[in-house]
């Protein structure tokens, strides 16, 4: 029974990931693609200058009918097995753009 306690000493040392580790990083989407699938750049502070991933809507974002276009910023989930593909989790919201800004303040102004 040697091996058994070698595979339990291994165990002890270097546990299983858990499958909740994920790795959640900011990014903006590209490109759509066919099949529910976006290029997505992600964040400078990631891996460096213009790191791409291949990533898919989560299945809550699909159930509640969140559209992605272009542009989207996005958090994106990865697995540390794989770091070229990942889950689209949130999108954030665009901030107002001061072009259709229609507040009493730019009305008065003429």
């Amino acid at each position: 029974m040697p091996e058994l306690s070698l595979l339990s000493s291994s165990l002890r040392e270097n546990p299983p990931m858990a499958k909740e580790d994920t790795i959640e990083v900011e990014g903006i989407v590209i490109k759509s693609l066919p099949g529910g699938a976006f290029d997505v750049r992600l964040s400078d502070d990631f891996a460096g200058e213009g790191f791409m991933v291949r990533a898919h809507v989560s299945g809550k974002m699909r159930k509640h009918s969140i559209s992605l276009m272009p542009g989207d910023a996005v958090k994106v989930e990865l697995t540390p097995y794989d770091l070229s593909k990942g889950r689209i989790v949130f999108r954030h919201k665009k901030p107002p753009s001061p072009a259709n800004d229609n507040t009493a303040s730019s009305r008065h102004a003429a």
